[in-house]
């Protein structure tokens, strides 16, 4: 059995609904965190999970709203003798590395353990007993991953596109999929207004399009901008344009079966 919960579902200015993106997989005894903005511990207590049980970190890239909140992470466990493995993008790696020793992280008396594991495009590795992940390079940023999660006991598979616009590549990897979490950043309309948008997300007319040709069986849309204003049903709407599948848009702190 596997589960999601998502700590964050928005884009990088948070509201009073939605934070930053991130979200737990639970698989069987696993608990792995994906992207680390700002509050995940509180928000994983508030879920009823102990952030000791978390066993590995994926981060898709160095964009602030993924990252800035692991120096804060090791700190509030920096008494607890435990050991986590980061697995990222070789940039994030090193940028993770840093960032940690600015504020003295990895110091010998921090108890906490980072383990960095540097993953390349197209590498697959195992997390726990039975959870394969594959990277997939997509061209947000330079550093950026997204994530194929598959576990062959349950014949389920779970992709993450983390932030990106449209790419064939990652939809072809998606084909007939369980379940797609892919950026969905706001409607069309919003990125008429701001045409360079299309160069680092999807809207939602697009992502229901490109999702629907893919034959997606359940499709996650998340990562919606905070600055500019529009509903859930608006990009509810705008997805069903196209797209005929089962769609979950979900808010934070929502669990999700897989």
């Amino acid at each position: 059995m596997a589960e999601i919960y998502f700590l964050g579902t928005g884009g990088s200015v948070a509201t009073p609904a939605r934070d930053n993106t991130s979200f737990l997989l639970r698989h069987e005894e696993d608990l792995i965190l994906v992207d680390c903005p700002g509050s995940v511990i509180q928000k994983i207590k508030k879920l009823n999970f102990d952030p000791r049980q978390i066993r590995f970190i994926m981060l898709t890239h160095i964009h602030p709203d993924h990252i800035y909140g692991l120096p804060s992470f090791v700190h509030s466990l920096m008494l607890e003798e435990v050991e986590i493995v980061l697995c990222a993008s070789e940039e994030t790696v090193s940028f993770s590395r840093v960032l940690l020793d600015i504020f003295h992280l990895r110091e010998s008396k921090i108890k906490t353990r980072i383990r960095f594991r540097p993953l390349a495009p197209e590498q697959t590795t195992k997390l726990g007993k039975s959870l394969i992940v594959r990277s997939i390079q997509v061209p947000h940023h330079s550093s950026s991953l997204a994530y194929h999660f598959y576990w062959e006991e349950a014949k389920k598979e779970l992709i993450f596109s983390g932030d990106t616009p449209p790419y064939a590549p990652l939809f072809e990897e998606a084909q007939g999929i369980a379940f797609l979490i892919h950026d969905s950043s706001a409607p069309s309309r919003v990125f008429k207004q701001f045409p360079e948008l299309h160069k680092m997300h999807t809207s939602s007319l697009e992502l229901g399009k490109w999702s629907q040709e893919a034959g997606v069986k359940c499709l996650i849309p998340c990562h919606f901008l905070g600055e500019i204003e529009f509903s859930s049903a608006e990009i509810r709407s705008e997805i069903r344009r196209e797209y005929k599948g089962r769609l979950i848009i979900p808010k934070d702190l929502e669990k999700i079966k897989l």
